[in-house]
């Protein structure tokens, strides 16, 4: 966009001072009033073949023919640099449409982010800053345009609609992040998602308190209030400083190459049903198991070294970036390999 606007920038910029030029000339050579200077100059370099106004002298004969070469010459070039430009610009929408269709039919256990307001934006620098594949849907152009300058796969639509979450693959997607304005969208979008796909986890945030409890019954399995979050972490910070900044650095990775991960423990795993002492976890890849969540959903918080894990469980755990992705590769090694 910034080229085509640069190359309009400097046509309209050619078109003034030649009008400027002409008008000045007209004006001090023929001594014509402004107004019929200008009014020559337009007549002119546009050759709509109009009569001289005034009769001019050979001076103003040579003058009007180099304004003639250069003005006319300058208004073609206008021309067909607005009619490339439209070109391009319906060209390049058409085959960017085509492009961004192509790569969200290829996306598969991704996640879909709808809305790209302050909440939305912050999800999506998360995904984006994790490498996992998601789409971010938003009927605000602009928003979307700013989701592609920062290199996200972005749609101009409206979320709320089944055709719209069908077309960014709600059918194949892990999960939904609905970050809309209202909760009555993040509702209306929370059941359309469900109703596509009964497996998708979905994650939303509810303006008022009174909300959360209709967005848990839609569907949404994870509801986020702003300001209660925000006052319960605000109390938190003042009563507990050393332990907020603990939770802040870990989950946030500020200042230390640090991450909290899940990691389900697949049926095909050899080391279901072995101990986290079996297993060594922590001794040899530096990874401190902080809980894990039973296949029943039960939660254990700090389990001791002789905790069984088994299939379908997800230990949650905090390392290293590389540890953590070396621990998913060997719990996704089969028994027999």
């Amino acid at each position: 966009m910034k080229p085509l606007l640069r190359r309009l920038a400097y046509l309209a910029t050619g078109i003034v001072l030649t009008f400027v030029m002409g008008t000045v000339g007209f004006t001090v050579i023929e001594g014509y009033p402004m107004f019929d200077a200008f009014y020559m100059t337009l007549i002119t370099i546009t050759t709509v073949g109009y009569a001289e106004i005034h009769t001019l002298s050979h001076a103003g004969r040579i003058f009007n023919s180099f304004l003639i070469f250069f003005g006319v010459t300058i208004m073609f070039f206008a021309i067909g640099a607005m009619t490339q430009s439209l070109i391009e610009l319906e060209l390049g929408e058409y085959f960017g449409k085509r492009r961004t269709r192509r790569m969200i039919q290829k996306l598969d256990q991704h996640f879909i982010i709808c809305g790209y307001g302050r909440v939305g934006r912050n999800a999506a620098g998360e995904l984006h800053r994790s490498g996992v594949p998601f789409v971010i849907v938003d009927v605000n152009a602009d928003r979307v345009e700013k989701a592609m300058m920062a290199g996200m796969l972005a749609v101009v639509a409206d979320a709320t609609r089944d055709e719209t979450l069908r077309s960014v693959g709600i059918e194949r997607a892990r999960g939904l992040i609905a970050a809309l304005a209202t909760d009555a969208d993040n509702l209306f979008v929370i059941l359309s998602a469900k109703n596509l796909n009964r497996q998708l986890y979905v994650a939303t945030r509810a303006g008022e308190e009174e909300a959360e409890e209709k967005l848990r019954h839609a569907g949404a399995d994870a509801v986020f209030a702003p300001y209660t979050t925000a006052g319960y972490r605000l109390a938190q910070a003042v009563l507990r400083p050393h332990v907020f900044h603990f939770f802040d650095v870990a989950t946030r990775s500020m200042g230390l190459d640090v991450d909290i991960e899940q990691v389900r423990v697949p049926e095909s795993s050899e080391f279901a049903s072995h101990s986290l002492e079996q297993m060594r976890i922590r001794r040899e890849l530096g990874v401190i198991v902080l809980a894990i969540r039973k296949n029943d959903g039960r939660m254990l918080f700090n389990p001791p070294a002789d905790t069984v894990i088994a299939t379908g469980d997800h230990l949650i755990v905090m390392g290293q970036p590389k540890n953590l992705r070396a621990l998913e590769s060997l719990m996704s090694v089969g028994v027999h390999g």
